[in-house]
This record gives C-alpha cells, sequence and structure tokens, in this order.
C-alpha cells in the first residue's frame, strides 16, 4: 500500500461484466464490511507483488466462480475517492466474455441491470463516476 498526504493509498479493481443483453452485473456489499448494503461493481484489493489485471482476474474467480482471461478485459477508466482514513485509486475493467455462470461465492446479492438503471442503487461515491463511463459505452 502507497502513502500519500500521510494517507494510505489503496489501489483497488472492479470489473464491469457485461452480458449479451447489454446488462452489468452489480453486487451489494456484505453485512459488517465497510460500505455494507451498498451495491457495487465485483473486485477487490490488489495484493502486495500483483498486476491489477491479475487482480481482477483473481478477484472475479473468488467473488464469482467464473474465469476471465486477460485478453478478454480492457481499461475503461479509473476514479479517486477520499474515504478519510485512505486515499482509493479505483479501477474500472469491462469484460464482455468468461467461462462459467456468475454466482456469489460470498453469499451477498448479485444482480444484472441495464446500464441506464445504475443510479437506481446505492453505490460507494467512488464509484459514481463508473455510471457516466458505462452509460456512454451504450
Amino acid at each position: 500500500m502507497l502513502t500519500t498526504d500521510h494517507k494510505k493509498l489503496q489501489l483497488v479493481v472492479s470489473i464491469a461484466l457485461i452480458d449479451n443483453d447489454d446488462q452489468i452485473l452489480i453486487s451489494k456489499r456484505p453485512e459488517k464490511k465497510h460500505l455494507s448494503g451498498y451495491w457495487e461493481f465485483p473486485g477487490g484489493k490488489v495484493e502486495k507483488n500483483e498486476t491489477p489485471k491479475n487482480a481482477i482476474i483473481r478477484e472475479v474467480k473468488e467473488e464469482l466462480n467464473v474465469n476471465i482471461n486477460n485478453k478478454c478485459i480492457a481499461p475503461l477508466t479509473f476514479s479517486e475517492f477520499d474515504y478519510g482514513k485512505f486515499q482509493l485509486l479505483l479501477l474500472l475493467y469491462v469484460c464482455r466474455r468468461w467461462e462459467g455462470e456468475p454466482m456469489s461465492m460470498e453469499k451477498n446479492k448479485i444482480k444484472w441491470v441495464k446500464a441506464n438503471m445504475l443510479r437506481q442503487f446505492k453505490m460507494p461515491p467512488a464509484d459514481d463516476s463508473f455510471i457516466y463511463s458505462l452509460q456512454d459505452l451504450f
């Protein structure tokens, strides 16, 4: 974890899985976690000595039990947000091809939604700008 102005900089990756009907998968954050009850794009922290692409491939397997190939993911955008105790740098990838049927491995809710419906779901502040970028894709 990097530091900036005496705050820890947390590098996190997320992904917008987009199905054949142009729906995007979102998941609800589990209870007792930071921002529990909020909806987000699947993903997680980049571990030490791990590339962001490898991190998103690992996270998708752990969270949704699907396999994605690094040739099938593309970076879309990023956001920065100051959560007080730490500064978040959040990268968003998109993916339209994967192996397996997404299912929650962490027992949290998952949902497929159209890009124009994303604003109906309470999302963390760092994810807010992603909605505009995803809506621009469609």
